[in-house]
């Protein structure tokens, strides 16, 4: 059964903690929800009983929960159960922002529910929800063009251009936080899918990603 959308209660941004891995590839969902706190004045702060850092957003149209989770990428699932269960938020009411390989700098894609793709941050969330039936907000940022490179790609800082790319494609997703809040998913996807995407490469399943 396909999954419905929900108003979106938690947003996840996935990644791993640090100064080293601050700027990096990998760390594109703490970008996103570092700067969505940013842009509406509120702050993270450490959660012990998440193994996370927290925030909460206050939209005309609800409320919010922003998570860091602080265990590393590979281990992002169960500060995320033990958020939403906290919280009494279903999966249908979580969006999980993460890099992709698979698609370019400068492109963000929303989906509902659907495979890990190697991915190890959403592999774990699988383990920990007891499934996929969450909303994920994918940020592009490129292939290195063979799998054996993955890992040190995502674990790097990119390049000026790629950076920007990247940046600017937050900055639009971050437009669209209010109408996910407020369960207008048809709209925010249309907003954010009004262009094609290009396939960025092959896909890979190495304990980085």
């Amino acid at each position: 059964m396909a999954i419905q959308p929900e108003p979106i209660r938690l947003v996840v941004g996935l990644g791993n903690p640090g100064p080293r891995y601050a700027e990096t590839r990998h760390n594109a969902g703490f970008w996103f929800v570092d700067t969505l706190a940013r842009r509406h004045g509120t702050e993270f702060r450490p959660e012990s009983r998440f193994d996370g850092e927290a925030a909460r957003l206050t939209l005309p149209d609800g409320d919010c929960w922003l998570l860091k989770p602080m265990s590393f990428m590979n281990k992002s699932g169960l500060p995320v159960r033990k958020c939403a269960d906290f919280y009494r938020i279903p999966p249908a009411a979580i969006l999980v922002v993460h890099d992709e390989l698979d698609l370019d700098p400068g492109v963000v894609r929303l989906k509902l529910g659907g495979g890990h793709g190697g991915h190890n941050g959403l592999r774990d969330l699988h383990r920990h929800m007891g499934g996929p039936d969450y909303a994920r907000l994918r940020v592009g940022i490129g292939h290195p063009g063979h799998r054996d490179d993955v890992v040190p790609f995502v674990l790097d800082r990119p390049g000026r251009d790629d950076a920007r790319a990247i940046e600017e494609a937050i900055d639009t997703a971050l437009d669209q936080i209010p109408a996910l809040v407020a369960g207008r998913w048809d709209e925010a996807v249309r907003n954010l899918h009004g262009g094609g995407s290009k396939p960025a490469g092959p896909k890979n399943s190495e304990e980085a990603r």
